[in-house]
């Protein structure tokens, strides 16, 4: 089933789609329904939606605590560029999350620290964004001279699809969530051409061969298995297309990763009563596991960095002189089928 340029299929089966009408899409082989509600695709299977709800209501537990959204429009056609008191911080920004449970200790003065934290913490996103489209976005334009099909996986309230599509591509928003403060149903807040789409990343309602850039926006980390995630993304890949992954920490060992990983669920069981756990997910990637992934699926790889090597070295030494965990990273992550141009950054 054709909708805005995007082939449909059935999350489970792949197989064809049967239009029932204008808001209504069904596979006669497993007998299901996916309706279009609220300018949303409602592509989760039922038994899918309850083996995530625990996963779903602590995320948005946790980023309602952190004072998501805004009833302004103009604060959502800004993104990533937010200034002043509208500034909000990313939840995946793990490394700030952290911080900002901790200065709960200090009482007052914790307030400002973690409006500067979330300041701080919008102004790398905005920067990364910058690098994914001189890097990424621009030198594809060029290369293709058409509107490119874009899929912004892990979309959120959607702010780098509209973005996309402000520049004439076709982009499908794909997200679990759909509240209309921090999930797909902000989309109403934007004058672009959007399409979204609730499913999960390893069951995209999406027919093979047709994307030509696959952005896991501050998302791959969720995944169970990252290779399972990551070949269902090359699956709807056209030739000459990429997998891009941005704002995924990276860390050279594992078991910085992985104490990360500890000291995040600690601040987020004092905080908010849970780990936010309820999926085994991967949380990282170290350059061992992207070489691993990419013999696995036969791709190639390269990254580019967003942030320059000296304030690289910088903070790496200010770690050690405190003996303190290894920072992460937070490269682009370009991922291309064997046989198709990496171009350089």
């Amino acid at each position: 089933m054709t909708l805005n340029d995007f082939v449909f299929a059935c999350p489970v089966c792949r197989g064809e789609l049967e239009e029932l009408g204008a808001d209504s899409l069904h596979c006669s082989v497993d007998d299901l329904t996916f309706g279009f509600e609220a300018g949303i695709w409602r592509f989760l299977p039922p038994e899918r939606a309850t083996a995530l709800a625990q996963f779903r209501q602590e995320y948005e537990t946790v980023r309602r605590s952190e004072g998501r959204g805004s009833d302004d429009p103009a604060f959502y056609r800004a993104l990533p560029f937010v200034r002043g008191n509208g500034t909000r911080m990313n939840a995946d920004d793990t490394e700030m999350n952290q911080q900002i449970s901790q200065n709960k200790k200090i009482g007052k003065k914790s307030d400002k620290s973690a409006q500067s934290l979330m300041k701080n913490s919008w102004k790398e996103r905005a920067r990364r964004y910058e690098r994914l489209v001189g890097q990424v976005v621009t030198p594809f334009e060029q290369s293709w001279q058409r509107p490119l099909k874009i899929l912004d996986l892990g979309a959120g309230n959607g702010w780098l699809s509209n973005r996309l599509a402000a520049r004439g591509h076709v982009v499908a928003a794909v997200d679990l969530g759909v509240n209309e403060w921090d999930g797909l149903g902000a989309h109403r807040h934007y004058e672009t051409d959007i399409v979204c789409v609730q499913a999960e990343f390893d069951k995209l309602p999406l027919a093979a061969g047709q994307v030509d850039l696959a952005i896991f926006n501050a998302s791959l980390h969720y995944a169970v298995d990252v290779a399972v995630t990551l070949g269902e993304a090359v699956r709807v890949l056209r030739p000459g297309g990429w997998v891009v992954v941005v704002d995924t920490a990276v860390y050279q060992h594992p078991a910085s990763g992985q104490q990360m990983v500890a000291e995040r669920e600690a601040a987020f069981l004092q905080r908010y009563g849970f780990a936010s756990n309820a999926l085994p997910s991967e949380n990282f990637l170290t350059p061992a596991r992207l070489n691993q992934l990419a013999a696995a699926l036969r791709l190639r790889w390269r990254k580019i960095e967003t942030v320059p090597t000296w304030r690289r070295w910088i903070r790496r030494a200010k770690v050690a002189l405190r003996r303190q965990r290894e920072p992460a990273q937070f490269p682009i992550i370009i991922f291309a089928t064997e046989g198709t141009e990496v171009l350089e950054g």
